[in-house]
């Protein structure tokens, strides 16, 4: 939300800083996140000054250039060279002096030097209106009245208005401050608590309302009072709808906004200034006299202000005329109802709202407006009169209008303030210092919160209706020490705490340990939306992630946070396809992060951690190998991770079954598979537009923390000899996986087995058996065939077979007899 200073000043008699203004607004809970100078005209003007043409004649060596004499109020006189037509002696006008910047368009500045032109000297320019960044004319320098002083800054005759915005990040809880005046409420009690002002809020007075006469009366029915409580509106006519005042304009645009016409503007202005929104109607659209607030049929069709077709439900609340739907309320306004350059006649409206229905009907049609974001966080019920009085004297003062109808008004039931039972002593309990009972007492009334009575430390208070974030006494309590400030609350010098029992395994320590121990290899840790759209589910789920496991949003923020997620997967993928579009196509990626999937009879949330590598495994250098990244880089990480646990001993492997990747390993603990691993698929690589192969693993974090329990840590002592290495050479068959061997192994001895693990994975190899070549592929295990060929027919094949497998990025490339042996190359067991 955007506060302009200078539209704050006119509430608050004060010249304090717009930075003191920013760190008091902060301390007492609006937290002001920029504060940014806005200049009317870019530079500001400066150098900029008004002068007096006193000579003027042509130039010696151009026909269309004048040598004039200008004097800007110093006693110095310039000699100034000028090609617009109109200059003539005798003028005002205004002077660009040697070293001032102008800007005729924002991004291209002009700075005044001193220059020779066609051989005359000229220390100056005399600017045209466009040339200052005023307006659009250039047909001739600017001429200024004759009466006007020489010397006079261009910014102060223009009435120049520079600016400070400040960008404040409203929580939803602070309906109060929807507005100027309630922005200037907050200050106001700051200042007075800490620094005696004794300042008020200057609020402009509406008791001159009255109406001029009974031209045009309109009358109000309101068929639905639970979502309209009150509902007030009067009548202007002969309005002349024009341009607003350059005051109102300033004003808009400060923060924001674009002006459009007197009358609109003049709403604008006041829901801003107040934080009630209003609405104009042309009254042209009321041609029965009446309005009627009730709910539309549904599958009615309804056109807003943005030309937008819309589909209105039964719970949605309309402004009509009785037959036709003029406005959603709170929300929008219609298309044909709106105020327009030929409106003579405007009905004004200024009405409260259900925040709850306004809610609903916003989020229904995805509008989120200036009025519907006041309305539904509750807007103050005690200012819908004066903020209909107070814009309707604008537009008579500014449209030339008369008030042609009393007020009409439906509030059947008084929106009451509510009271709270507030303690002395629980105050001080709560914020840990004790606060003087006047300066509470002197806080309250500066927020508007009146003390009914005072017995024995208990005071009764009575919250104004548009405090709707204080109902208890916990709430009166935190907007005592906001304007107290929680700055002023002394630290301890002495901390007591008690000492928990802590759950063991510490799940939180765990994911720090791993998530220190990855970003030590080079990752970056994702933060993700829990949230995600559905389109994944249906064009790219297949048999895995399914639209009934779908744990679906009652009420959607947009299409594409309509579900919670299944898989951490489409999360990482948008993440790569965000980097590579912005030219970072290396990436190490982690995210612990939980999903959620929708069973027949309740909800089953786990949490995952997924790793992501792609592209280069290292920076781009020239002494580096530019690896790419592989399948065998993934997995590395992944044993890593579970060597760190102490579990990787227990790790089987598995073929994929039931996977959203196009192929890979599934990973067990004894018989619990704890995730997969391998890489995406061509329909995602696609989908997501990503160029490269992903290498991903999605690790069920809830299964390897049960998997700890399997786990024991042993103590030996140091080996007292060295240890032995034997190699083998092994004949397998094609569907013998490493991971069996191993366990082979390991059951063979417990005691003796170190360490047991593969030599050369990625190579080729062929051996002679039984008269015949047989060409294996060493990297999985898996011969290719039992062939019958000659050496020289077998080298061929284990050729073709090398250079598919570097294109496969399986091997390195290098001089295929380095992987040519007599026999099969080994794996080893020490």
């Amino acid at each position: 939300m955007k506060i302009s200073y200078n539209w704050l000043k006119q509430y608050i008699s004060t010249e304090i800083k717009p930075e003191e203004i920013s760190n008091i607004l902060t301390d007492t809970g609006l937290e002001v996140e920029s504060v940014d100078k806005i200049e009317a005209v870019k530079g500001g003007l400066e150098g900029v000054v008004v002068g007096e043409v006193l000579t003027c004649e042509p130039h010696p060596d151009a026909d269309k250039l004048k040598v004039t004499t200008v004097s800007i109020g110093t006693g110095e006189e310039l000699q100034i060279v000028c090609g617009a037509p109109n200059v003539a002696a005798g003028q005002k006008v205004i002077v660009a002096t040697v070293g001032a910047t102008i800007y005729p368009t924002p991004e291209e500045p002009l700075k005044i030097k001193q220059a020779k032109i066609r051989g005359v000297e000229s220390s100056g320019m005399l600017c045209a209106e466009d040339e200052l960044g005023l307006g659009h004319s250039h047909a001739g320098i600017l001429v200024l009245p004759a009466d006007t002083v020489s010397g006079t800054k261009a910014a102060d005759y223009f009435q120049l208005e520079n600016d400070f915005v400040f960008e404040i990040g409203l929580t939803p809880n602070r309906a109060d401050a929807m507005g100027h005046i309630g922005v200037a409420r907050d200050l106001v009690a700051f200042l007075n608590v800490h620094k005696n002002k004794g300042l008020a809020i200057n609020r402009v007075s509406v008791e001159n309302f009255k109406k001029d006469n009974n031209n045009l009366k309109i009358e109000i029915e309101n068929l639905s009072p639970e979502e309209c409580p009150r509902y007030m509106a009067v009548s202007l006519t002969n309005v002349q709808v024009k341009e607003s005042p350059s005051w109102l304009k300033n004003r808009l645009l400060s923060i924001g906004l674009t002006p459009i016409n007197n009358v609109v503007d003049v709403t604008n202005f006041v829901m801003h200034e107040l934080g009630t929104p209003l609405h104009a109607f042309d009254a042209a659209s009321f041609e029965d006299g009446k309005v009627v607030v009730k709910k539309a049929k549904a599958g009615e069709k309804f056109i807003t202000l943005d030309g937008t077709e819309r589909t209105l439900s039964e719970n949605n609340l309309m402004i009509t005329n009785g037959q036709q739907n003029l406005c959603i309320a709170g929300v929008f306004g219609g298309l044909n109802s709106g105020v327009k350059s030929t409106t003579t006649s405007i009905f004004l409206e200024s009405a409260y709202f259900n925040p709850v229905s306004v809610r609903k009907t916003a989020k229904e049609h995805g509008l989120n407006t200036d009025a519907s974001f006041r309305f539904e966080r509750g807007v103050d019920p005690s200012l819908t009169g004066y903020a209909l009085k107070r814009a309707a004297l604008l537009i008579k003062e500014l449209a030339e209008a008369e008030i042609s109808m009393e007020i009409a008004e439906f509030y059947p039931k008084k929106i009451e303030n509510h009271t709270v039972v507030f303690h002395y002593d629980k105050c001080t309990k709560l914020i840990g210092v004790e606060i003087p009972k006047q300066q509470v007492n002197e806080i309250l009334e500066n927020l508007d919160i009146k003390i009914i009575s005072d017995i024995n430390g208990t005071a009764k208070l009575e919250v104004p209706a548009y405090r709707v974030d204080v109902t208890r006494e916990a709430d009166i309590i935190e907007e005592i020490l906001r304007i107290f400030g929680f700055n002023n609350v002394p630290l301890p010098k002495k901390l007591n705490t008690s000492i928990n029992n802590f759950v063991k395994p510490d799940l939180e320590k765990i994911q720090n340990t791993l998530s220190e121990f990855l970003i030590g290899k080079g990752f970056y840790e994702m933060l993700n939306n829990s949230l995600t759209s559905i389109q994944y589910t249906t064009k790219l789920g297949g048999e895995v992630v399914k639209d009934d496991k779908n744990v679906k949003i009652l009420n959607p923020l947009s299409q594409e946070l309509g579900v919670m997620r299944q898989t951490l997967l489409f999360d990482l993928l948008e993440v790569v396809k965000h980097n590579q579009n912005r030219q970072n196509p290396d990436l190490k990626l982690f995210e612990f992060g939980k999903t959620y999937i929708k069973t027949s009879d309740s909800y089953k949330e786990s949490k995952k951690l997924m790793i992501g590598i792609t592209g280069r495994l290292a920076a781009e250098q020239w002494n580096s190998s530019n690896t790419i990244a592989s399948f065998y880089s993934i997995k590395g990480i992944v044993k890593s991770i579970l060597q760190r646990l102490g579990i990787d001993n227990l790790l089987r492997e598995s073929s994929l079954s039931n996977s959203l990747l196009a192929d890979g390993v599934e990973l067990f603990i004894l018989k619990k598979s704890i995730g997969q691993m391998g890489w995406i698929t061509p329909a995602q690589k696609k989908h997501f537009g990503i160029k490269q192969d992903v290498f991903l693993a999605e690790l069920d974090f809830d299964a390897i923390i049960e998997s700890l329990t399997f786990s024991k840590t042993k103590y030996t002592e140091l080996p007292k000899t060295f240890s032995v290495r034997r190699d083998f050479s092994l004949l397998l068959d094609k569907s013998t996986s490493f991971s069996e061997i191993e366990e082979i192994a390991r059951k063979t001895n417990k005691t003796l087995f170190q360490n047991i693990h593969m030599l050369m994975p990625g190579h080729y190899g062929f051996v002679h058996v039984n008269g015949k070549f047989e060409i294996f592929e060493y990297w999985d295990f898996r011969f290719t065939g039992d062939l019958k060929i000659s050496e020289e027919e077998a080298i061929e094949e284990t050729d073709r077979l090398f250079k598919q497998a570097v294109q496969r990025q399986l091997i390195s490339d290098v001089p295929i007899n380095s992987y040519l042996s007599g026999g099969i190359d080994s794996g080893a067991i020490t």
